[in-house]
């Protein structure tokens, strides 16, 4: 008996998929539980299996296409099998494409004249084939992961003809773009040259920019849908402390020198200096419930990643029980899945305070937004030596300035004071790690 394939909910967040991949074509046999497609959710690229044996008859929505949760995506059957009438019952039940589907990329305008609009010639693509490339007004369509894709590798997509319907540029397109493209892989990276400046004649008035929209990819869908949960509702106050690192930074250099494989990070050290301020003050290692606080009995840190979707922030599961070599292994670790979207939903959910991190940037301060429910958030910026006063004499010492950002509901000033200070405290006198394990 033919069975739809419905967009399924793979991860607690998640309210809409998009389809990064067909693992299997139409007229392709399939059995339960053997992967049927990739599914880029809110955090993650994650397979979707098969929940009944066949063949994959047809399939309802497109590479690069969104759709909500339940919404049929494909039809699973017996090969002769007559499926017209689940067609149908799936075209009337389908909502709407404002709701279902993720609309296509906007085509830029070419022209910066529009007097003087001429198609353009054709380019060569990567591949070798003749492209033509659209002309001034036209709207190409993009599926998102095509074009993030194509920002990544430095593909013009007016170059492109996409095999998709409608002539949809999609991902296997770039895939094969970047396949041909001849890129020396030893090449340096430079800074891009700057066109020269073109005469302007008197009277001339330019044309408004051109650009290019492109839909919001599942991931900062779901950013923009938490800040405005977190900035405007919870009441945050803030806190910062200058913080002298000489001693954290000996320590690191020290446990590196010791243990080479190790490469212990600076932020490695004040995520486990985190765990144990967390630990003498448990009033902070605390979430805001409807009614109701939260107290875990185990710091579980969010460490923020950057990634090329936005920010996700994998867990670091009872860091106060982790020594500084185990904390570090395993934040590379879950960093780098966190970057190629392999991370499971238990891995990026449920922390109990959370870091981020961008002193990396040359940032020296900043406030960060809480990630709710938690009560709390360090922003760490960068550690640079700066003068300063020590027995009445000017040196220089290693600062770096941290910023806690609370949620006045869960913690108050006086507390998140106290947490604070103990952080300074073992930072700056790393050998109360020790003396506490």
């Amino acid at each position: 008996m033919a069975t739809q394939v419905v967009m399924p909910k793979l991860s607690p967040t998640m309210e809409e998929g998009q389809l990064s991949r067909w693992l299997k074509k139409e007229g392709d046999k399939v059995s339960m539980g053997e992967p049927l497609a990739e599914i880029d959710t809110d955090k993650a690229t994650m397979e979707m299996q098969a929940l009944s044996n066949g063949v994959l008859r047809k399939i309802l929505i497109q590479e690069g296409e969104s759709a909500p949760l339940g919404q049929p995506i494909a039809i699973i059957g017996e090969p002769d099998e007559d499926i017209s009438g689940l067609l149908t019952k799936t075209k009337a039940a389908a909502p709407p494409a404002s709701s279902a589907e993720t609309p296509p990329a906007k085509q830029p305008a070419v022209s910066a004249e529009p007097q003087k609009e001429k198609e353009a010639p054709a380019k060569s693509s990567p591949d070798g084939k003749q492209a033509s490339a659209a002309p001034a007004g036209a709207r190409m369509l993009v599926s998102p992961i095509a074009a993030r894709m194509a920002a990544e590798a430095g593909i013009n997509l007016t170059s492109l003809r996409g095999s998709g319907p409608g002539g949809r540029i999609i991902k296997r397109d770039i895939e094969t773009a970047i396949s041909g493209k001849k890129t020396p892989a030893t090449a340096a990276p430079s800074l891009r040259a700057v066109a020269p400046a073109r005469p302007v004649a008197k009277g001339e008035v330019y044309a408004p920019s051109a650009y290019r929209d492109e839909p919001l990819s599942e991931m900062r869908r779901t950013i923009a849908r938490r800040l405005v949960t977190s900035l405007g509702p919870v009441p945050h106050f803030f806190l910062t402390s200058e913080i002298d690192m000489e001693r954290a930074a000996d320590m690191r250099r020290s446990i590196n020198e010791l243990y080479p494989d190790a490469k212990l990070s600076i932020n490695d050290v004040i995520i486990k200096v985190t765990a144990a301020a967390l630990m003498q003050h448990p009033q902070v290692n605390a979430s805001f419930q409807d009614k109701e606080i939260r107290y875990y009995e185990h710091a579980d840190i969010g460490v923020a990643v950057a990634t090329e979707n936005g920010l996700i922030t994998p867990v670091v599961r009872s860091a106060d029980l982790k020594s500084l070599l185990e904390i570090g292994a395993e934040v590379r670790e879950l960093a780098e899945r966190a970057r190629a979207r392999k991370l499971k939903p238990e891995e990026y959910t449920g922390a109990s305070f959370s870091i981020s991190n961008l002193g990396m940037f040359g940032i020296d301060e900043f406030t960060a937004v809480i990630n709710p429910p938690e009560g709390a958030i360090l922003a760490i910026g960068a550690m640079a030596p700066k003068p300063v006063v020590r027995d009445d004499e000017i040196a220089i010492r290693q600062i770096m300035r941290v910023t806690m950002s609370c949620d006045h509901r869960v913690i108050d000033g006086a507390t998140g004071a106290q947490f604070l200070q103990t952080f300074k405290q073992i930072l700056e006198n790393p050998v109360y790690l020790f003396l506490s394990q």
